[in-house]
């Protein structure tokens, strides 16, 4: 067995994607742009997108096919290097499932009761909810653990799962006088890590929302992204010069933060240059730099979604390159329960 597989030391990225259609500039900055990041950094970086979880509600199989083949198109056109990190399939690393039973069984019931975004993803009728949509922060515990990832990237959504995995790596640990299970660390960092509507400042950037206008899609063309932000939803006053100055205005907040993101600079730097300005300019150049640094990613991901067999192709082997590193922490994991493993592998 692996001592680098087993070790809870070892810095080890893991993100998970779910491949629900229709990817944005949300997407982008506050996920796909970092993760390309922490690839540079040198850290070893797991990227999986999580098809078990979409299948907690309904989903129309060619959808969800051509879904989270776009959305490993996504991750390639925005950086991810198939050879530098792994990029995969949940679906295809049984251990995944796996060990998502083995934490059915370490989790509380309370704890899985206090889950606020199953409350509002069931909504009033609970009982007509999936078993799958209630246990599945087990199964985002399993995906984290599986791997003894160190660190995951997470909106501040997904903290209280985060949370969760961290108390059933600790309840394993205690329960079986083990240290086997590293404590995971979020990590939340950097501006428009939460992208707004281009319409309301207020609301979340998402691909559910009825006005296309609301988002910038990455399937978009240099044209519609520029009409999109030419068109958001401003105030009639001029941009402040420091964003402290921004309190209080959420759609000006929003477009300083998003070129900050893509500027890869900070919304004081770019008050720094706008400040005393009215959108009338500011909205243009925004246009042109959001062009600049999408439009490309647009093009290869039309390019890689031409071929789809070579998408597979590139899923499957990163599916291979997770398995070896999965398969010997989930034995690890079942020997230390008790469970007799005489299988020649």
């Amino acid at each position: 067995m692996s001592d680098t597989a087993l070790s809870a030391h070892t810095p080890r990225v893991f993100s998970g994607v779910q491949p629900s259609g229709g990817l944005t500039l949300g997407n982008y900055l506050g996920a796909l742009k970092r993760f390309v990041e922490t690839q540079e950094s040198g850290t070893e970086t797991i990227y999986c997108l999580v098809d078990l979880h979409a299948i907690t509600t309904w989903q129309e199989p060619a959808k969800l096919r051509h879904a989270t083949r776009e959305l490993a198109a996504g991750f390639m056109a925005a950086g991810i290097d198939p050879a530098r990190s792994i990029l995969f399939n949940q679906s295809q690393v049984s251990a995944h499932a796996e060990m998502g039973w083995a934490f059915n069984c370490v989790a509380r019931m309370g704890w899985l009761n206090r889950m606020t975004q199953f409350k509002d993803k069931a909504g009033k009728n609970r009982e007509n909810a999936s078993v799958g949509l209630f246990a599945y922060p087990n199964l985002m515990a399993a995906d984290i653990l599986t791997y003894h990832a160190t660190h995951v990237p997470v909106g501040e959504d997904q903290k209280q799962h985060l949370e969760l995995t961290r108390d059933i790596a600790l309840k394993f640990n205690h329960d079986y006088g083990v240290d086997f299970f590293p404590v995971v660390e979020p990590v939340i960092e950097g501006v428009a890590t939460r992208v707004m509507s281009l319409r309301d400042g207020g609301k979340k950037m998402s691909k559910s929302d009825p006005s296309d206008m609301s988002r910038i899609n990455l399937t978009d063309d240099a044209a519609t992204i520029a009409q999109k932000f030419r068109k958001a939803r401003t105030d009639p006053e001029p941009l402040p010069e420091a964003p402290e100055e921004l309190e209080g205005r959420a759609e000006a907040r929003n477009l300083v933060n998003i070129y900050a993101a893509l500027a890869d600079t900070t919304p004081g730097a770019v008050l720094a240059e706008y400040g005393g300005q009215g959108f009338g300019t500011f909205k243009p150049a925004l246009a042109d730099l959001a062009v600049a640094k999408l439009a490309p990613i647009n093009a290869e991901m039309a390019r890689l979604m031409a071929d789809p067999a070579e998408i597979d192709r590139m899923l499957g082997a990163g599916a291979d390159r997770a398995a070896a590193l999965a398969h010997p922490i989930l034995e690890a994991m079942f020997g230390i329960m008790g469970m007799v493993r005489s299988r020649q592998q």
